[in-house]
């Protein structure tokens, strides 16, 4: 079992590649300088581009348990770091105070010891597993927090530590890998941008989602699947509310399949346009003649390639 970071740029590439995860070489090399520097990794982009499957892949490839801490609006350090276990807390003083051995000031800090500590994520990141390997923590859509959890975040990604007032800084002996994901639905302040390497995850050109789209659904016919990526390609060109990414690309293909079909048709897109785009107004800015534009355009392109 091989926990030990690539040693270079293009083991990064064959580290992803391993894990199914189809890569630029920029991308490899903000990655591998993450690793090798010790640095969390912030990854920006829009939603469905493949952000938190880095995370995922990494924790998979190289055999390191995945602690993934999902943010939303209102996270706070009980459900994200740690919180009292109260009701044990309880039990503990009332069989003191059954037994009439009640020293108050040792019975207050027998219970706020180790073993009464709820582990959130990030003290559980703080942790090495069996085998002596530090986690992948994830810290997925970070912008759906508030400015004061992102605040809270400066101690955890600066020194590994973590205080508790009741006990003291617990700090990790082995860092964590750290990759943190933004959707950009708001700005992350620079104070928590400076502690990492960063990068965009920008939508994948035609052939890298081609070669995605293969590994991904290997049942889907080369003249379907270059259909499908052509289509999306296109539509990432339209004013939409929401553009689909490489998830939603899967989804389709995936759904198409499923549906038996070999090469894409109007009435085909018309019913199943509900795989890839997700808000009604642009399902209908699409749906019948534009989608069907938008087909003759990729089969035109495909028969002047030869395909």
């Amino acid at each position: 079992m091989n926990t030990a970071i690539p040693k270079d740029i293009d083991a990064t590439l064959e580290l992803l590649t391993a894990g199914d995860y189809i890569a630029d070489r920029s991308l490899a090399t903000t990655l591998f300088l993450a690793l090798k520097m010790g640095r969390p990794l912030f990854l920006e982009g829009e939603a469905g581009v493949g952000k938190t499957e880095i995370a995922k892949v990494l924790a998979a490839t190289l055999s390191r348990p995945l602690v993934r801490l999902q943010c939303y609006e209102g996270l706070d350090v009980a459900s994200a770091v740690y919180e009292w276990n109260y009701a044990r807390q309880m039990i503990e003083i009332r069989l003191a105070e059954a037994s009439g051995e009640i020293d108050r000031e040792r019975l207050g800090q027998d219970i706020f010891r180790s073993e009464f500590l709820i582990k959130r994520p990030l003290l559980q990141a703080l942790e090495v597993d069996a085998n002596g390997a530090a986690p992948v923590l994830l810290i997925d859509e970070l912008d759906r927090t508030d400015e004061a959890f992102e605040a809270y975040l400066l101690e955890v990604l600066s020194d590994f530590q973590i205080t508790i007032p009741e006990i003291g800084t617990i700090r990790a002996a082995q860092p964590p890998i750290v990759i943190v994901t933004s959707n950009r639905t708001r700005e992350i302040h620079d104070a928590l941008k400076r502690r990492c390497l960063y990068y965009w995850v920008d939508y994948p050109d035609a052939e890298r989602e081609l070669a995605i789209l293969r590994i991904k659904v290997p049942g889907c016919e080369e003249t379907l699947s270059r259909q499908v990526v052509g289509f999306i390609q296109r539509l990432r060109e339209y004013d939409l509310f929401k553009l689909p990414g490489i998830a939603e690309t899967i989804d389709w293909a995936t759904a198409l399949t499923e549906l038996n079909k070999i090469v894409l048709e109007p009435e085909t897109i018309d019913n199943t346009l509900g795989a890839l785009l997700k808000y009604q107004d642009d399902i209908q800015k699409i749906q019948g003649s534009e989608a069907a534009h938008i087909l003759e355009e990729v089969k035109r392109e495909m028969a002047a390639g030869g395909h």
